[in-house]
Order: structure tokens, then C-alpha cells, then sequence
């Protein structure tokens, strides 16, 4: 995998919103931080837009997002917040000039489908905050931070995660994958499905029914992609009620799905719909531990 090149002072960050309506003031934000940063924020002429739950037509959200794609000056591209939209569009984005011009690909949740596309350009990005959290989070928090220090070429030297009982111990090396549970379900089939061989794949959602999770990761198992995985970290699963008729927690039945494989599994991975949701360079080679005092993610050169 390809990383885009880091960025330097006076780089241009397009704002574009190519999914969910987003409250203007998190736009204001992301400018104000990104400007702090010394770079350039260029907000998209349709990110403030509103087409109902989306921000704006799905032609306009397109137009926006194919021009940050296109335009060799936009060193990164920062999408101001997830929600619904893209599956929409996805089909219709020429990756011609990215290619070409490779630029940084930030966003989490429903930028899971962009994550998606680029790693099938070969292209590394960054699943990390967006708009709302650059707006609202203290910028020398973690999510902050080190999104900074990725995006200027301080790659972090590992991620640490506490003990659990469901961790399944081992080692192994991999390409770092995944996102939101619900939207990689959602690309089942499609030319954006998930590629196992090799893969380290990290999951996370929101609002979701457990059985809903359930039949997901039952489709990922009878779609043979967990049986090809080098490893699963398991982000954080916010806003979901416990279904005590399931007779297991979330956690036990996520690893059930799991169990009768022999890569390592890792609970508590920081990613999600949470404030402590750190950066993630998507399609990175990573090697993954886990043992009885947790698990450890470190980037391999």
C-alpha cells in the first residue's frame, strides 16, 4: 500500500460533506483547527448544504467531492461528518486523478465506504475524527493530536489495549482494515468488499439491535471473510442495549463468531462513535500482540 504524501504548512485541506447534513458550526470549527494547524482549509461549495437528511443532492454532494478528488493543490480531504450518503455516490467517483495525485482521506462511519475505494487504488488513509470532533474536542486531546502528527509524517509508534477476557491470544502481521460494522456489511457483493487475505480488520457501530451484529458477522462468516483474516480488533460498540434473550453479552457474541478460528482477537481497540476515537492509517501493515496484559498495535515500516 501507497501513503499520499505529508502534509507541510500552507497544504490546502478541502472540507467537503459527501454524506449526512452537518451543523454549519462544525465547518467553522474544522476551519478554525485546521488554520491553527497552518494549512488551508477550502470548503467545498455544497458542504452547507441540506437535501433533507442529506447534505444536498447527491449530485452536488458528488461534484464536491470528485473536485477535491480531482484538484492537484487539495493535499487532504476531511469529509465534516458521517451519517448516510455516500453508498449513493460511491459508483459514480472517477479515482483517475487520485491516483495520480494522491491526497489524505479523513473521515470515520460512513466514510468507511471511501476508506473502502481507496484501498482498492492501493491507497492508504485515515479513519479519525471529522468536523465535529475538531470542532468540540481539546486539540491536544489523543483523536487530535495524533491526527496532526499523521498527517505531517509522525506516525505513532503503537496503540495499547487493556487486558480482556474474551482476548484471544497471538501474533500476527497485517494489513490494518475495516470501519464501521453496518457500512462494510452494507459493501458485501459490491466492488468495495473487503479483500481478507492478509487483513487485520477493526470494527465498530452505533445504534445497532445485537442480533442485528449478529447477522452481520454470520454473513461475514458464511461469506468466508473472517476465516481469511490475520486478525479482529473489536472498536467500541456505543448506544446498544444488551439483549438478555440472546443469552450472551455483545461482547461474547461477537467472539463467538470467531472462535473457531486461530488469529488473535483484541476487545477495547479505540475507534468509534465515542470521544476517544484515535486516528487509524487505514490499509497500514501493522503487527498485532495480544497476550494476558492486552494487545499492541505498531506500525511496520
Amino acid at each position: 500500500m501507497k501513503h499520499p504524501p505529508y502534509l507541510i504548512p500552507g497544504d490546502k485541506v478541502a472540507i467537503v460533506s459527501p454524506s449526512g447534513a452537518v451543523n454549519q458550526k462544525y465547518i467553522d470549527g474544522a476551519v478554525k483547527t485546521l488554520k491553527s494547524w497552518q494549512l488551508n482549509p477550502v470548503v467545498g461549495n455544497f458542504a452547507r448544504e441540506t437535501a433533507g437528511r442529506f447534505a444536498g443532492t447527491d449530485e452536488q454532494r458528488l461534484l464536491d467531492l470528485q473536485q477535491a478528488l480531482d484538484d492537484p493543490s487539495i493535499r487532504a480531504v476531511l469529509c465534516s461528518r458521517g451519517g448516510y450518503g455516500l453508498m449513493r455516490i460511491v459508483e459514480k467517483l472517477n479515482f483517475n486523478a487520485f491516483i495520480h495525485n494522491p491526497k489524505w482521506l479523513i473521515g470515520f462511519s460512513d466514510i468507511t465506504i471511501l476508506h473502502a475505494a481507496a484501498i482498492r487504488k492501493e491507497m492508504q488513509s485515515i479513519h479519525a475524527v471529522m468536523a465535529r470532533g475538531l470542532t468540540e474536542n481539546d486539540l491536544q486531546a489523543d483523536p487530535i493530536a495524533l491526527l496532526r502528527e499523521i498527517l505531517s509524517g509522525e506516525i505513532p509508534g503503537s496503540y495499547i489495549l487493556p487486558p480482556n477476557v474474551l482476548n484471544r491470544f497471538g501474533e500476527s502481521t497485517g494489513t490494518l482494515v475495516g470501519g464501521n460494522l453496518s457500512v462494510l456489511y452494507g459493501l458485501r457483493g459490491t466492488a468495495f468488499d473487503i479483500q481478507p487475505q492478509g487483513k487485520i480488520l477493526f470494527i465498530e457501530d452505533l445504534s445497532e439491535k445485537p442480533y442485528h451484529i449478529d447477522r452481520m458477522l454470520q454473513n461475514f462468516k458464511l461469506g468466508g471473510i473472517l476465516s481469511q483474516l490475520s486478525g479482529l480488533l473489536v472498536g467500541r460498540f456505543t448506544e446498544i442495549e444488551e439483549d438478555a434473550s440472546f443469552g450472551k453479552t455483545l461482547e461474547e457474541m461477537i467472539f463467538s463468531a470467531v472462535e473457531d478460528y486461530d488469529f488473535p482477537v483484541a476487545f477495547n481497540f479505540p475507534v468509534g462513535h465515542v470521544n476517544y476515537n484515535l486516528p487509524v492509517i487505514h490499509g497500514a501493515k501493522v503487527k498485532m500482540t495480544v497476550s494476558e496484559t492486552g494487545g499492541k498495535i505498531k506500525y511496520k515500516k
